[in-house]
């Protein structure tokens, strides 16, 4: 984006904008806030901490008719401002205001030679159902299509957009570089898009030296890739309010390393990871531990912290899983068994419950089923570090105070 021909009027919105969120973070609010996620994960502290996500229903929470400015560019920026504040001022959760405007690096990743072709519905803007083509049609004769990704950094396109933002919130925040480039580190979720949902669980029984070869190709990129960056100088922490796992915040006094020191280039062992393996969900802890695990252990051995799991329910491989020796939180999904999860985890790795968002999302928003879920979350995790996540919502019913209602319910539930 082009941030050095904004309109005026744009600009002093987006202005605007900022400064009150500069505002908020001075607030004793925003400080607890920020110090309770620190004793979460330190454990020194026994507060539950609650997060809600807004982004899968924008439309209904901030619909486009509510933002001001002009341009594309403008409205960009006022989007990304104006969550914050959403998130303080109405949906009052645990996010946390930093004092700074983040951009990343523009950051190309190539591709792997083939790429799956996608078909995807028209659905007028609304979600649907996609299906593909597996590029690699038969794993053992079609491998060697594939090609070690090649990457590339366009500095000056980042430094410009940097220094067009800094005239932009010039004394109100500084603006910072800092961002990741990947969400996720699991590798299954590529691996189904070159050979396709079915034959990767197939293979495991037809083919398992062909999926081993395609699983250490996989492993031994996303390795690569990060070590590329690290490098380069690309890599950011992300010890604090960023984005990390599969809802949580990176707040972490572990982080970076103690031998680092401000101004050093960040190394993937100074970061968290997200690893986690949604895709197969219906396939024995005996060949995840066999296929998936190893992999994904060689990955984490990169890395600071490691938070793991998402949709998947994992108490059916938490034993194997806890081999991994930096493991630090674990998302709790809504088809965990939340009682074997809790015994596991216990006060070591943090408790991240994920509530069903079906519960905000039908038809009749019944309080007291929402009460008696967290109720029971609360009874099953007493003693264990937790967070309560919100997450994958895609629809209120058109009745967008539902999700600040739910962090008020939470809030009292846990009081």
């Amino acid at each position: 984006m082009k941030y050095d021909k904004l309109p005026q009027k744009d600009i002093d919105i987006v202005r605007g904008l900022a400064a009150k969120l500069m505002e908020y973070e001075a607030t004793p609010e925003n400080i607890e806030r920020r110090d309770a996620w620190y004793k979460l994960d330190s454990g020194a502290g026994d507060r539950t901490m609650v997060l809600a996500e807004a982004g899968g229903v924008q439309q209904e929470v901030f619909p486009e008719a509510h933002f001001k400015c002009e341009s594309e560019q403008g409205r960009g920026l006022e989007r990304g401002l104006y969550r914050q504040l959403f998130n303080f001022e109405q949906l009052k959760d645990d996010h946390v205001i930093e004092p700074f405007i983040n951009i990343p690096w523009q950051v190309d990743q190539g591709n792997y030679g083939v790429e799956a072709v996608q078909h995807v519905p028209d659905t007028d803007g609304s979600l649907g159902a996609r299906s593909w083509d597996a590029p690699l049609k038969n794993l053992d004769e079609d491998f060697n299509l594939l090609k070690p990704r090649e990457f590339s950094v366009n500095r000056d396109k980042t430094y410009a957009q940097k220094e067009a933002l800094e005239k932009v919130f010039e004394g109100i925040t500084p603006v910072r570089i800092r961002g990741k480039f990947w969400w996720t580190l699991g590798m299954t979720i590529n691996a189904i898009d070159l050979i396709g949902l079915e034959n990767l669980m197939l293979y495991m029984f037809d083919n398992p030296e062909g999926l081993h070869r395609l699983m250490a190709f996989l492993c031994d990129d996303h390795i690569r890739f990060a070590k590329w960056l690290e490098g380069e100088g690309l890599l950011c922490l992300d010890n604090e309010n960023d984005y990390i796992g599969s809802g949580s915040m990176g707040y972490t006094g572990k982080l970076p390393q103690k031998d680092w020191k401000p101004g050093d280039k960040v190394r993937t062992c100074d970061m968290w990871a997200l690893l986690e393996s949604q895709e197969t969900v219906g396939v024995g802890p005996e060949q995840f531990e066999e296929f998936i695990f190893p992999y994904q252990a060689e990955i984490a051995e990169h890395f600071g912290q490691i938070y793991y799991g998402c949709c998947e329910p994992v108490h059916t491989r938490i034993h194997i899983l806890k081999r991994l020796s930096n493991l630090a939180r674990m998302s709790v999904s809504p088809w965990a068994d939340e009682e074997k999860m809790a015994a596991e985890l216990g006060r070591d790795i943090v408790y991240s419950r994920k509530p069903n968002p079906s519960l905000i999302s039908t038809g009749n928003f019944d309080e007291a089923v929402i009460r008696r879920d967290l109720r029971k979350t609360l009874d099953t995790a007493r003693g264990c570090r937790l967070e309560i996540v919100m997450k994958d919502v895609h629809t209120l019913n058109n009745e967008p105070e539902r999700l600040s209602r739910w962090v008020q319910i939470a809030r009292e539930e846990i009081g």
